[in-house]
């Protein structure tokens, strides 16, 4: 396969996953994926390696490639099969993340997977938003081990029905599902026909030459790291059950032929729910690294052959069950970027920006009464840290999440909420020779009694800058004008003002004096 061909076969592989996700956005009912595009869609080889993936979610891609080769070897596969799975410690990453991974059968052999991972605002939780402030996985909701959703093309209704007996609002949640299924299904269709028109040994040799030639990129831009060892420790504000400053290191082995990444020295697992599954630590690690190589590597398992990492199992990034996880998927994951990428400024200072808002501000608000239940849930963007060769953006989501912001038209059409306030976060960012992104300010007014939870980070420990610049301010959560903890859980009435002032990024450089 020469150099046009290769290119031609990596952008039919990517149109695979972009095609998945257009089905799913479509088809879907919920806010959260339709509006926020909080979803995931990837190929995968017959031995669960990744060969391609849409511009998605990194958290919920990395996390994938990670655990998806234990996922397809536990299980004999055929032709019309469909797994579905949530369980953090089987493959998942946090209940609410849903997903769905099918087998692509040619010659009448296994040649393919397709899988898609999608955010259900509600997965049967005692809380609205299914974002509790947690102690145990068995809090957090219905826990789905991997297990068969469809068998050869006949989707079961019994656990359909079981998994949506678990919701408070079963129509929508089963347009969800039925919208992934959808999406599965048309990833099947293309990627058979990409496979049927190479044939099953030309396909597999095209993906081994895919991932040799990533794997070149890759070396090539890691191999730019300084031989060494590069160490950073961070912290996370609390776990919302009394434990707060709790540390996340790590170390970076860096030599010619290889970079290990290791967490020796992270606190071990907490009472409360920021721990995470090990995959979801991968996926941190991956995207950073990913984020040095040039724009044309193709994201598949090459790319990440020369990275290997390691945490000591029962710590905050290697938790073991039933440990509760679900704000780990979204602000563990986040500061292990900082932890990552602060360790790097050690070996390539002109490379690193300065630490991003750090949390994405993770609210889930909704009503359990009968004949009116409602869920929601959103992520809010803040400031992105400077760097060398430009300010941090404001107002955006950074890092581990892609996600949009839900329209405010839509907001208000579909829930007893108005958006009182939506704006940028004056004075938040990092000062420096480059500023750091203004953070935001989000204030919602209820029109009827609600349930509210909040897992917020960088609330105590602000964002840092670099080579001289200054921290961004911490972000704030306040009701009707009174402060709330990082991460709480709580009863609102109407006329009742929730106010979320989001971290901003930090700043780079050090401010000239006038002399200079």
């Amino acid at each position: 396969m020469n150099a046009v061909e290769l290119g031609l076969f990596a952008s039919r592989l990517e149109s695979v996953c972009e095609e998945m996700g257009v089905v799913l956005r479509q088809a879907a009912f919920s806010t959260n994926i339709r509006d926020r595009l909080d979803f995931s869609c990837a190929v995968f080889d017959r031995d669960g390696n990744l060969c391609a993936q849409a511009a998605h979610i990194p958290v919920h891609l990395g996390s994938m490639a990670y655990a998806m080769a234990d996922i397809v070897g536990a299980l004999d596969w055929a032709e019309g099969d469909m797994v579905v799975l949530n369980d953090p410690f089987l493959g998942g990453t946090h209940l609410p993340d849903v997903t769905l991974v099918a087998p692509v059968f040619a010659e009448n052999r296994l040649a393919a997977f397709v899988a898609n991972r999608a955010h259900h605002a509600d997965i049967g939780a005692s809380v609205p938003g299914s974002m509790p402030v947690s102690r145990t996985l068995d809090e957090e909701g219905l826990i789905i081990p991997p297990v068969r959703l469809v068998e050869q093309g006949e989707i079961d209704r019994s656990l359909l029905a079981q998994i949506l007996g678990a919701t408070r609002n079963p129509e929508d949640a089963g347009g969800d599902f039925f919208a992934q299924i959808g999406a599965n299904r048309a990833g099947l269709t293309r990627l058979r026909g990409l496979v049927d028109s190479l044939g099953v040994s030309a396909y597999v040799s095209a993906i081994r030459a895919l991932d040799d030639y990533a794997e070149r990129l890759a070396r090539s831009a890691l191999g730019a790291i300084p031989p060494g060892h590069y160490s950073f420790e961070d912290l996370m504000d609390d776990d919302g059950q009394g434990t707060e400053a709790i540390p996340i290191r790590v170390t970076l082995e860096v030599t010619p032929e290889r970079i290990h990444v290791d967490f020796a020295g992270t606190a071990g697992q907490v009472a409360g729910n920021i721990n995470c599954p090990l995959s979801v630590a991968a996926a941190a690690v991956f995207y950073v690294f990913r984020c040095l190589m040039p724009s044309q590597t193709p994201a598949c398992a090459g790319t990440f052959r020369a990275i290997s990492l390691s945490a000591p199992l029962g710590c905050l990034l290697n938790a073991r069950r039933p440990a509760a996880v679900a704000a780990g998927n979204v602000e563990t994951s986040s500061r292990v970027v900082d932890v990552v990428l602060g360790a790097l400024a050690r070996a390539i200072p002109d490379r690193i920006p300065a630490a991003s808002q750090g949390s994405m501000n993770n609210l889930a608000v909704g009503s359990a009464e009968t004949g009116a239940a409602w869920d929601y849930y959103e992520t809010i963007g803040g400031g992105m840290g400077a760097g060398a060769s430009g300010g941090g953006w404001s107002g955006v989501q950074t890092h581990m999440t892609n996600t949009l912001n839900t329209p405010i038209e839509v907001l208000e059409a579909r829930y007893p909420l108005r958006v009182s306030r939506y704006a940028l976060r004056s004075g938040s960012g990092g000062q420096g020779a480059r500023a750091g992104g203004e953070g935001l300010i989000r204030e919602l007014t209820f029109l009827a009694p609600a349930e509210v939870t909040l897992l917020t980070e960088r609330r105590r420990v602000a964002p840092w800058g670099i080579a001289g610049g200054g921290p961004a301010l911490p972000g704030r959560n306040r009701l009707n004008g009174e402060e709330l903890p990082p991460k709480v859980g709580l009863r609102v009435e109407g006329g009742d003002r929730l106010t979320i002032e989001t971290p901003g990024g930090g700043g780079w450089g050090t401010v000239p004096t006038r002399d200079e």
